[in-house]
């Protein structure tokens, strides 16, 4: 049985089953890609709940796992070498569980770069620019009379998506025939966009068929529906 008692974070959040991938989250669009990962490659986790609402990501044990306090974040019992690695951000995450499982990233390099462009492109443009149409559309920039700062990000997701969407016509995936990490990575962005953000009718979500018709295949399959359950809220 591994030994994890050498990471802080286990005294707040207990390895009931320390010989897993222990998985620090929350069900947010950053949070799920690591779940639905997990679940997608079928290796062995535990799931941790850390709550905003009490402010667990801002706690001592958490912060010493990831010194920039966001979710997700990972202890893997069973690193590279057989020592246990501490892993945070989503984009690291799922690569390195895409190269342990030897799933979801496709083996021949040039293939493998294409597709890790496309997860940067989630990590740089999609899940940024998504998360500001939300703050300006649902939450306190509801209070802004000025409206340029809303529409400035708007047209960035909108532009975004028909980045996708062109990327999508004619093709069942992102990567074409193989659904992957980047997939992983963007689809729960844009899902968030038009569900948590009800942001669908400002970006003209029907402007883009492609990107609703591959949201719907991924959220059809039973991994990614399990996966946007974990971790549990109590």
């Amino acid at each position: 049985m591994s030994d994890l008692s050498a990471f802080p974070i286990t005294r707040k959040w207990p390895a009931q089953y320390p010989d897993r991938i222990q998985l620090y989250s929350l069900t947010t669009p950053n949070g799920v890609k690591a779940s639905i990962m997990l679940e997608e490659t079928g290796l062995p986790y535990e799931a941790h709940l850390v709550s905003f609402d009490s402010n667990d990501q801002l706690s001592p044990e958490f912060l010493s796992l990831n010194p920039n306090n966001k979710i997700p974040a990972i202890l893997d019992p069973a690193g590279p070498g057989g020592k246990p690695l501490a892993l945070f951000e989503s984009g690291a995450i799922l690569l390195y569980l895409a190269e342990k499982s030897g799933l979801l990233l496709p083996s021949d390099p040039a293939a493998r770069y294409e597709a890790i462009q496309w997860l940067m492109f989630q990590m740089g443009g999609i899940g940024p620019m998504f998360g500001q149409v939300g703050f300006f559309h649902k939450f306190a920039g509801k209070d802004y009379e000025d409206k340029r700062p809303r529409d400035r990000y708007v047209n960035e997701a909108r532009r975004l998506l028909a980045v996708l969407d062109q990327r999508l016509s004619g093709r069942q995936w992102v990567m074409g025939e193989e659904y992957g990490i980047a997939d992983i990575a963007i689809f729960p962005w844009v899902r968030n966009l038009i569900g948590f953000y009800e942001a669908g009718a400002l970006v003209s979500i029907a402007d883009f068929p492609q990107v609703t018709r591959v949201l719907e295949a991924f959220l059809a399959r039973p991994a990614v529906r399990r996966g946007l359950t974990i971790p549990a809220r109590s």
